[in-house]
């Protein structure tokens, strides 16, 4: 079944809207790309506009920015270790933007939406 980002067919109050039309294919969603750890895979999709997105599936390295030193360095993500979107990605080892990962320099927070970026983008914290 296909993923609806259109308006609900019920209000917050419980009550229901009148449908004025069908559903059309630009409100249209796709599943989540949970974006692992794990060799480097990259998938394009092509958006409205004939645009395209950089869907990262998985990764094992991370572009890291140094704010002490102000200084980016690409470094191998050892795991993750905290995700406030879900709690349960961490022990899947899902990556999603402000999730915190172990790296070979230590942790850092990741700054990019990596299932619509296509990167891995993350700033020492530690």
């Amino acid at each position: 079944m296909a993923l609806s980002q259109a308006r609900p067919k019920r209000k917050e109050t419980g009550g229901r809207y009148i449908a004025y039309r069908k559903k059309r294919k630009y409100e249209l969603g796709r599943e989540p790309s949970f974006t692992k750890l794990g060799k480097k895979r990259i998938q394009t999709i092509r958006t409205m506009g004939a645009s395209r997105k950089l869907r990262m599936l998985s990764a094992d390295t991370a572009n890291l920015f140094d704010p002490k030193t102000k200084a980016y360095k690409q470094v191998k993500i050892k795991t993750i270790t905290d995700n406030p979107a879900n709690r349960h990605f961490i022990r899947r080892n899902i990556m999603t933007k402000g999730a915190v990962v172990e790296t070979e320099l230590g942790k850092a927070k990741i700054t990019s939406k990596p299932g619509q970026d296509g990167v891995v983008n993350a700033v020492l914290i530690s």
